[in-house]
C-alpha cells in the first residue's frame, strides 16, 4: 500500500533515490532513467485526455486512456523494482502479458476503421492527436532507455512488450482522433527542396 503523508523527505538532496528494494542509486542511473520517462509519457496522456471531449467515442478513448496511465504507473513500480534473487518482504508488481494482448486487441479494433496510410505522416492535425504523437515519441524514448537497461540488468520481457506496443497504440489512436485519419497531415518527400 502506497501512504504519502509527507511529499518531500530530503533523502534525494545528495543527488540518490530509493529502488523499490530499498536499493540507493543514482538519480541518472539508467534504471531511474527508464522509469522516469515512462512517467513523462504518462503525464503527457493526462493533457491528451483533457483535449478528447468533443470525440463521439470521448468517454471509449478516455476509458482507454486512463487504463493505460494506470498501466504505466504498473510499468513505473516494475522498471523500480530491479528482478534479483534476493527474498523481498512483498511480491513485486510486474506487468502481465495479458496487458499486451489488450493493447493488441484494441490497436487492431482502432486500426480496422482506418484508411491504409499512402504516406508517413507529420504530428499535428487536432490537439490530442499532436499530443499522442508527443507521448508516442517519448514511449518509443523510454523503450530505448528499458532496452538499454535490459543489456545490463534482467528486466520483465512483458514490460519490453508493453512499451513497444503501446508506442504502436498511440499512433493509431492518433489516427483515430484526427477524424479517422481524415485530419492526419501527410510528410510531402522533398516539398521544400527548391
Amino acid at each position: 500500500m502506497v501512504v504519502l503523508n509527507k511529499i518531500y523527505t530530503r533523502t534525494g538532496d545528495a543527488g540518490e533515490t530509493g529502488l523499490g528494494t530499498g536499493q540507493r542509486v543514482r538519480k541518472y542511473d539508467l534504471r531511474i532513467e527508464a522509469y522516469g520517462t515512462v512517467d513523462e509519457a504518462n503525464a503527457i496522456l493526462g493533457i491528451v485526455r483533457q483535449h478528447i471531449d468533443t470525440l463521439p467515442d470521448a468517454a471509449e478513448v478516455d476509458a482507454a486512456l486512463m487504463r493505460i496511465q494506470n498501466d504505466l504507473f504498473d510499468l513505473g513500480a516494475d522498471l523500480c523494482t530491479p528482478e534479483t534473487d534476493e527474498p523481498l518482504e512483498y511480491e513485486p508488481l510486474r506487468v502481465t502479458d495479458a496487458q499486451v494482448v489488450r493493447l493488441e486487441r484494441e490497436i487492431d479494433a482502432l486500426n480496422a476503421d482506418l484508411a491504409p496510410l499512402r504516406s508517413f505522416i507529420l504530428p499535428g492535425g487536432t490537439m490530442a492527436a499532436a499530443y499522442l504523437h508527443q507521448a508516442r515519441t517519448v514511449t518509443r524514448r523510454a523503450e530505448r532507455c528499458i532496452v538499454a537497461l535490459a543489456e545490463r540488468d534482467p528486466v520483465n520481457p512483458a514490460a519490453v512488450r508493453y512499451v513497444n506496443r503501446l508506442s504502436d497504440y498511440l499512433f493509431v489512436l492518433g489516427r483515430h482522433v484526427n477524424d479517422q485519419g481524415a485530419a492526419d497531415v501527410l510528410w510531402v518527400p522533398g516539398a521544400n527542396r527548391t
